[in-house]
């Protein structure tokens, strides 16, 4: 196998068939903006699991203290919420990578095209998706 440079090609699915040049770069639009996509949810995901741990972290003298003033006034220990908060960051998070994953293999079927046109057009989103979404990082 080998690339090539052509304006025909089959991409993920039979109905995604490219005959022209017009098809061609409308499919590289759609593939770069996949990766960019791709890169924003993995730069996401770690925004979010640094937010969920932080959230999660809570002073000792703190849950004491609610535990002493919530024990008779409420029925569910904060200790029991900080679990079900962590469960569905938890899930929320599990939901993020599957989409993640599914996208990553959707990027790489696309690849492996070995249309040449495609493979730039996946490098350059994903430069481009990285360049946008790596600052977001910063402001956390």
């Amino acid at each position: 196998m080998h690339f090539i440079f052509s304006n025909e090609v089959v991409l993920l699915f039979d109905f995604w068939s490219v005959h022209s040049s017009a098809g061609m770069a409308l499919s590289v639009l759609v593939v770069l903006l996949l990766a960019v996509l791709y890169e924003s949810i993995k730069v996401g995901k770690a925004k979010l699991l640094y937010q969920a741990t932080v959230g999660m972290s809570i002073p000792t003298s703190q849950l004491t203290e609610e535990t002493d003033q919530d024990s008779s006034s409420s029925d569910s220990p904060p200790v029991s919420r900080i679990r079900l908060r962590w469960f569905f960051c938890h899930f929320g998070q599990s939901l993020i990578h599957v989409i993640q994953v599914v996208i990553g293999y959707f990027m790489m079927l696309a690849v492996m095209s070995y249309n040449t046109w495609i493979f730039f057009g996946v490098i350059l989103g994903s430069a481009v998706g990285y360049y946008l979404a790596y600052p977001l990082l910063s402001m956390v």
